[in-house]
Order: C-alpha cells, then sequence, then structure tokens
C-alpha cells in the first residue's frame, strides 16, 4: 500500500543529529503511513554503520562525494514511494503533531503545493523561515556595508517578512528549504531540484516554479519543528567573507544562477494574484 508520506532527509557528515532527527520522526509520526529516506553526501564509515545498526529498516542512499543539497534531495525523490513527500535537512527535529498539521493542511488545500513550518531554536526562539524573492539589491544589502543604511533595512524587513508575519497559515513567495513538504501531483506538474544549483536559492528557485505553475506556497506556524542552523555562510565582514568562506561565495554564485535563469521573469506571485482576481 502506498505510504501517506515519504520524509526524506538530507545529510551530510552528521550521524549523531541524523540518529536525532529520525529518532523524533519515529515518534512523531507513528499515526501517518509513511517511509524513512535518508540520503547522504560524502558519506563515512560511522554512517554506514549507524543506518545498518539502528536503523536497517530505512531506505539509505549513500554518495561517496558531496553532490550537494539538491542532488541529494532527487535521489530520495526517485526513491520515494509516497502520495506526499517531507523533504527535511539532517538538523531538523519533528515535534509532536507537527506532521500531521502540515499534511492535513496539504491534503485540504488543493491549491497548495507547498507548506512549510515554524522553524525554532532549541530555546524556543523564532528562525526566519518565510521570505520575498531575492532581487539583487537584497544580496547587496546583505553582503555589504550598504545594509546598515536606513533604506536597506527597510528593504530588508520586507524580504524577511517582518511586519506581515502572524500566527496563521500564509502564502508566502518562498520557504527555507530546511522543512518543505510537497504533494505528489504539485511534483508533478514542477518537476524536481534544479540540480545546477551546489547549495543555496535551490529552495527560491523551486517556489518560483512552483507559484509558476498557479500552486501556492505557505508559511504554516502552527507546525513547529526544532532547527539546529549553523549559519554556516555568514562571515565577519562582507569581503573577508567572500574572500574566505567558501559557503558565502556559493550562495552569491548561486544568487547569480538564479537571477540568470529567471531575467525577464515576471513575480509569479503577483501573476497568480492578478489571475484569481479575474
Amino acid at each position: 500500500m502506498q505510504p501517506q508520506l515519504s520524509i526524506i532527509i538530507a545529510s551530510f557528515k552528521n550521524p549523531g543529529l541524523i540518529k536525532l532527527c529520525i529518532e523524533a520522526i519515529q515518534k512523531n509520526a507513528e499515526k501517518i503511513k509513511h517511509e524513512i529516506i535518508v540520503v547522504d553526501g560524502e558519506t563515512e564509515e560511522r554512517t554506514h554503520d549507524l543506518m545498518k545498526e539502528k536503523f536497517a529498516n530505512i531506505k539509505f542512499i549513500p554518495n561517496k562525494n558531496n553532490v550537494g543539497f539538491g542532488k541529494l534531495v532527487n535521489q530520495g525523490i526517485l526513491a520515494a514511494t509516497g502520495k506526499n513527500l517531507f523533504i527535511i535537512n539532517h538538523d531538523i527535529i519533528v515535534k509532536e503533531k507537527s506532521l500531521q498539521v502540515l499534511l492535513r493542511y496539504l491534503e485540504d488545500n488543493p491549491s497548495v503545493g507547498m507548506v512549510g513550518p515554524k522553524l525554532i531554536n532549541f530555546d524556543n526562539t523564532i528562525q526566519p523561515s518565510c521570505f520575498r524573492f531575492y532581487s539583487p539589491l537584497t544580496i547587496i544589502y546583505r553582503r555589504t556595508f550598504f545594509g546598515k543604511f536606513n533604506f536597506a533595512k527597510k528593504h530588508m524587513n520586507r524580504f524577511m517578512m517582518k511586519n506581515e508575519k502572524n500566527n496563521l497559515p500564509s502564502d508566502v513567495d518562498w520557504i527555507m528549504g530546511s522543512a518543505m513538504m510537497i504533494s505528489r501531483s504539485a511534483l508533478k506538474k514542477v518537476g524536481k531540484l534544479d540540480n545546477r544549483y551546489f547549495m543555496y536559492f535551490e529552495d527560491v528557485d523551486w517556489c518560483w516554479r512552483f507559484w509558476k505553475k498557479n500552486l501556492r506556497v505557505v508559511y504554516n506556524p502552527l507546525a513547529e519543528v526544532f532547527h539546529y542552523h549553523g549559519k554556516a555562510s555568514k562571515g565577519k565582514s562582507a569581503l573577508g567573507s567572500v574572500v574566505f568562506n567558501h559557503l558565502t561565495r556559493v550562495h552569491i554564485i548561486s544568487g547569480f544562477k538564479f537571477f540568470l535563469k529567471f531575467i525577464g521573469e515576471k513575480d509569479p506571485t503577483k501573476k497568480y494574484a492578478q489571475t484569481k482576481r479575474k
């Protein structure tokens, strides 16, 4: 019988977090017919041992190399058989009823193609997890001294939707790829993640394409998950981070790929809104 939910965990060199992630799912997804798929990059012996000894019944897809987030997820999608898919990083710890809330919302709202939970730190503070689409200025303001000016702060507040969030589900431009639930019917319309992104912007790209297919992307704060967020691409200074932080350079390169890919296209959320008004 087809599972109601395929849970795809994209992981990289941290078996301790993988173990916690899986155990939380097993504890909180008992009432959902589900399967778990772990797709690991640059797999180490200790991760092989963990999956073999503790989770032999779980689908495990190792990779010899670090292939990037998008390719890991796409491998998991190819192995998934569920009616819906929940894609998470290995540093996500699902809370009680979070899976049920997301799944019920997705299945009860056929116009929604993707829904994401509220991401919280382990001290229960809230992480930014839903945003407006990037513009080139967004990256400039985030990565240079221009970000200190009031006009840049105003732009960034809009980007991070600081004045628009509430405690109820709401449409957003894109949600962070750390935790995304999608329906298989939406996946068939939109396709998998774009493998041209090694890391960063693959989630932005995907949400853009969901909106282009008139499939809503929704942030649902009624579902909460813990997220151990390392902020690996954040440097001490703009120039220093670009020169010395590899992940910052990857982020900027991915941004250029995104802008070049969709150059000339109008924001698909505005097109969707216009369609609904007609």
